[in-house]
């Protein structure tokens, strides 16, 4: 298993923030939080690093679902979407979300394999979407 579901755009990150909102819209999730890491390393510590951003994206339906199942489940919902500049290669942005199968394997819950097969379904379609458009 892989700790994310992701793709690679060749645009620009703003584009790609953009796009990532709009693509993770039209799969239910809002954007509840966003976190500019690059912004905050150098506020806060003086380094610099790529355009790195944490879109905080939230599926009501699916994360209360997950809740009924286990209210601590909240600690593990992949609610994290990072937007992040691709170091190696000029002009490419990855696009990633947390696995949601990850809290599968660490809750074992009866009942949270389903919600995290339908989260995978949306956030992978959200993924094919960016590559798509």
């Amino acid at each position: 298993m892989t700790i994310a579901i992701a793709t690679t755009l060749h645009t620009a990150f703003d584009d790609a923030v953009r796009r990532t909102r709009d693509a993770l819209s039209e799969q239910g999730f809002g954007v509840l939080t966003e976190i500019d890491v690059t912004t905050t390393l150098k506020n806060k510590l003086d380094e610099e690093i790529e355009d790195f951003l944490i879109l905080g994206a939230c599926n009501p339906a699916l994360a209360h679902r997950a809740l009924e199942v286990d209210r601590q489940i909240g600690l593990l919902l992949p609610c994290n979407v990072v937007v992040r500049d691709d170091t190696e290669h000029d002009g490419t942005v990855i696009v990633e979300a947390m696995n949601p199968d990850i809290m599968v394997q660490v809750t074992n819950a009866p009942g949270l394999p389903d919600v995290a097969a339908d989260a995978s379904t949306k956030l992978q379609a959200a993924m094919d979407a960016l590559k798509s458009a």
